[in-house]
């Protein structure tokens, strides 16, 4: 078999995985068997795991879109925004997106560190916002944003349950904004 045909089947298996790993995580949430991963994607255990090293790998992986949304809204609305208005929009949609799939919060931390496009997308997009509040007055200076990220997390996981998640994030994201802001 020719190295090229090797290649249209690894992406070939690459995309069923990602698609039997979407649909799972939707109907499970997060923590759903990654065996039964596998057996929706028609693959061997072994050949989700030579894509995705990692439970997390492919949770990055099958985020990655919504993290390059997410990040692609924040900068398409920069212009004219108040740093402080900017980081809470930036922080309600990532806790939004967080809560796609149930448990996904209680790893985004580790996810964010994968390497994809939309994870580094995430972070840059993440820290540019807050060294703007910082640098504006609006966020205290000794807040990273690995903070952050564990407040969103509890937030995305406060609200998973939730019938109504927007309004419930906003709340609770004002409330976090209120503790960041410089007294």
């Amino acid at each position: 078999m020719s190295e090229a045909r090797l290649r249209v089947d690894a992406e070939r298996n690459r995309q069923r995985i990602l698609v039997a790993a979407e649909e799972a995580f939707l109907e499970r949430g997060a923590g759903v068997s990654l065996d039964e991963v596998a057996r929706r994607a028609k693959v061997g255990i072994g050949t989700l795991y030579r894509r995705f090293p990692t439970r997390e790998a492919l949770l990055a992986a099958t985020n990655d879109e919504r993290f390059l949304a997410v990040a692609a809204a924040s900068r398409g609305r920069d212009t004219g925004h108040d740093p402080g208005d900017a980081m809470r929009q930036f922080l309600e949609e990532l806790a939004i997106n967080t809560s796609v799939y149930r448990s996904l919060a209680a790893s985004l931390g580790t996810v964010i560190q994968c390497g994809t496009p939309g994870c580094k997308a995430i972070t840059a997009e993440g820290q540019r916002l807050l060294q703007s509040a910082q640098k504006a007055g609006v966020c205290r200076k000794d807040v990273n944003f690995e903070d952050i990220i564990c407040v969103v997390c509890a937030i995305a996981i406060a609200v998973e349950q939730d019938d109504a998640p927007a309004s419930r994030v906003a709340h609770l994201i004002d409330l976090l904004l209120s503790g960041l802001r410089v007294r």
